[in-house]
């Protein structure tokens, strides 16, 4: 066989797999009235948010880690940098989706650990970490304890307010790094 054939075959074989894969069908959506475990919904809406936020922590240079607006650019006199934001939800994430049964001192250990790390890739790091225990928490939440109430509220109640309290950082977040010319993963071209 020459070559041009082999190359030719090679390419319709491409193809043809490639056309088959963009023609499968996305998974069908549950009928109306269908129980969805909570943490089914929980879990997905982390892992986008997750995502999200972990790529804008990515996406700041080091360089632009103490980064924070000057206080001639607005009401800015005392916030956070962004190292700082980042070290904040991670803290926080273990607040929210950490173990019920976490005693005063392992938090205050856990915090002061938190606060510790310098650098980009131990910040990041820690983040992902947290974020490896929010889903532990989210995967754990049934039907059955979403809704009943522990020593820091309801797991449900709990998740919830864990997501909107680092989304609400990583809105911060996004406005630091398009204030450094950084446009965030999430906004670039192709991810919407």
């Amino acid at each position: 066989m020459s070559h041009v054939v082999r190359f030719f075959a090679c390419c319709l074989l491409a193809a043809t797999s490639t056309f088959a894969f963009a023609q499968a069908t996305p998974p069908a959506k549950p009928p109306v009235g269908t129980a969805i475990p909570p943490a089914q919904i929980y879990g997905h809406l982390l892992t986008l948010m997750e995502g999200e936020f972990v790529g804008a922590a990515e996406a700041m240079p080091e360089d632009k880690y103490d980064f924070a607006p000057p206080a001639t650019a607005g009401d800015f006199k005392g916030v956070r940098t962004f190292a700082e934001q980042v070290k904040h939800v991670t803290e926080a994430n273990y607040s929210f989706f950490g173990n019920p049964g976490t005693t005063e001192a392992e938090g205050k250990a856990k915090s002061d650990a938190i606060k510790a790390l310098k650098t980009k890739a131990e910040i990041v790091k820690a983040l992902k970490d947290s974020f490896t225990q929010a889903h532990a928490y989210v995967d754990a939440i049934t039907p059955e304890n979403a809704f009943i109430q522990t020593a820091s509220g309801t797991r449900a109640g709990m998740a919830a307010f864990g997501l909107a309290h680092f989304m609400d950082h990583y809105g911060q977040m996004v406005e630091y790094l398009r204030m450094n010319s950084i446009i965030p993963p999430a906004s670039r071209g192709g991810n919407m």
